[in-house]
């Protein structure tokens, strides 16, 4: 998540350098051809390109609105996490004032499954765009937390080895933490540590949490739609190629009415204006493209991993721990 006012242009013209280059031989071609060979057959009926441009542009918007959805719905999630997580802290420490070594057992792993359950969602996914060549260059400046240590090692922190041994072996790990923690639950249940009110209570937050989970693996296993997102890149690719043509007469007309140098040659003119315009539609596509999977590892995913560590030393401070680790701080105006 970008946490400073703005990107800046700089950042944006790099990002997208590749695309630019694209469809300034994509504009270059056809003046060369109209203007330098005389093709002038090339040029097509404005209204053409304008009717495909606003089509275009609805299928852009469209794309974006949703996008935009899933990743202010993560958000939503992660904050519903964060909220309960802290209802958690509080129910286990007062629920069991007389048994602090469980209710540390509680947190602690409650702080394992948050750490699994962020770790699955930075596993990557076949239609993320991650791993493309802009996206995996502008990765270094910003840091992946589920990046610089593995998945034991972090748990190792939070749960006995016996329970990170069998966690490991299991496919959905936060599942099984938190099946642990159901367990555990019971447990006290029958030991009495807990009346039937606080059993049901806990229990009740056991069963949100994995609503959030199910939630959070819905985001991430089912992606935006693979036809809208194929129409929309063909639709792109399809108004930027024909932009030139369809610009030819309209700036050849313009020789008319100016004098001076640019007299005879305003059709040169074709080719800044279809690469700014051409670089307006393909950014939008991959802002939308940067914003459909909010958990991806890009810069703008939803910073679970802050939430997380935000978390966990509200939680530690509930216990009266005083040796808490420190907030992540963002890299470059990024944090996750």
């Amino acid at each position: 998540m970008h946490i400073g006012r703005s990107y800046q242009l700089k950042e944006f013209l790099v990002w997208t350098r590749r695309i630019i280059y694209w469809v300034l031989v994509i504009g270059a071609a056809p003046t060369l051809l109209y203007q330098g060979l005389g093709l002038k057959w090339l040029a097509i009926p404005w209204t053409v390109v304008a009717l495909l441009g606003t089509a275009t542009a609805f299928i852009v918007g469209f794309k974006n609105t949703q996008t935009y959805n899933r990743t202010w719905e993560a958000r939503q999630i992660w904050g519903s996490i964060l909220n309960s997580s802290r209802t958690w802290g509080t129910m286990s420490r007062d629920f069991l004032r007389k048994n602090p070594q469980k209710t540390q057992e509680l947190v602690y792993r409650h702080f394992a499954w948050l750490t699994a359950l962020r770790y699955q969602m930075r596993e990557p996914r076949a239609w993320e765009n991650s791993s493309n060549r802009s996206n995996e260059e502008y990765k270094k400046f910003y840091t992946i937390p589920e990046r610089e240590s593995s998945l034991e090692t972090e748990l190792a922190k939070y749960i006995p080895a016996e329970e990170l041994t069998y966690i490991l072996s299991t496919k959905n790990r936060a599942v099984h933490l938190m099946s642990l923690q159901s367990k555990t639950l019971g447990d006290l249940f029958e030991q009495k540590e807990l009346d039937s009110y606080q059993f049901v209570e806990m229990e009740r937050i056991v069963k949100d949490f994995y609503d959030h989970q199910g939630k959070s693996e819905r985001i991430k296993n089912f992606p935006y739609p693979r036809q809208f997102a194929t129409i929309n890149g063909f639709f792109i690719k399809l108004f930027c190629f024909l932009l030139p043509f369809g610009l030819l007469k309209e700036f050849d007309k313009l020789n008319e009415s100016v004098e001076g140098i640019m007299k005879g040659n305003m059709v040169w003119m074709v080719i800044p204006f279809s690469v700014l315009i051409s670089w307006v539609y393909t950014s939008l596509e991959v802002v939308g493209e940067s914003t459909e999977n909010p958990f991806e590892g890009s810069a703008n995913d939803v910073p679970i991993s802050q939430m997380s560590r935000t978390i966990e030393i509200d939680l530690r401070e509930m216990l009266g721990e005083t040796d808490l680790p420190p907030a992540l701080q963002p890299k470059n105006n990024i944090i996750l």
